[in-house]
């Protein structure tokens, strides 16, 4: 069974400040699904030459693209994937709420973003991630107070009904050198978190 690699995006605002772009080479990945905030056509163009499977749906800043939907959902393999942007999710980033809109939107998976935070984790048999800010840009009221901004994006390898979840995590160590971090998680329809 074939996979596909696919690129997961949030909340870029700041686009000339992305510090993975040297990772993200073009036909490498097969779709990229960007949760919002693009906020410019440059980006836009540069996400459309890694792979042109380019699905967005629209941030609360991306007021220059009123015909962008808010949600939309996509299938690979045997996985329904729900996209959409945290500003829709009352309250942010609640698990009920996410769970609902999972839900509503019939899907397997819910990719949402909005916080700047990359979270994971699996609630009632459906697999909810936020791959965090793409840049490390600041939003507004998101953030705790004295919390700092990690940029994270996501890859998800899809293969039938399984999602391995690769996190990439721009971390800072002690001496002020900067070093990218990858995590893995595994999803499994029907069966939860594999790993």
């Amino acid at each position: 069974m074939a996979s596909r690699l696919v690129l997961v995006l949030g909340d870029l605002f700041i686009p000339d400040r992305a510090p993975f772009k040297k990772l993200l080479a073009p036909n490498k990945i097969s779709q990229i699904l960007c949760l919002g905030n693009l906020t410019d056509k440059e980006t836009y163009d540069y996400l459309r030459s890694i792979a042109p499977d380019l699905q967005i749906v629209k941030g609360d800043f991306d007021t220059e693209a009123p015909n962008l939907a808010l949600s939309k959902v996509v299938t690979h393999g045997s996985l329904r994937i729900g996209l959409t942007h945290g500003h829709t999710i009352i309250p942010p980033g609640d698990a009920d709420s996410l769970l609902i809109a999972a839900r509503h939107m019939d899907v397997d998976v819910l990719l949402w973003g909005g916080t700047m935070k990359f979270e994971a984790y699996e609630l009632e048999g459906k697999f909810f991630v936020n791959p965090g800010s793409a840049t490390g840009a600041m939003g507004t009221g998101w953030v705790a107070e004295g919390e700092e901004v990690v940029p994270s994006f996501c890859l998800m390898d899809v293969q039938g009904d399984v999602l391995v979840l690769y996190v990439y995590q721009l971390k800072s160590g002690p001496n002020g050198v900067e070093n990218v971090g990858v995590e893995k998680v595994s999803f499994r329809k029907n069966s939860g978190l594999a790993a």
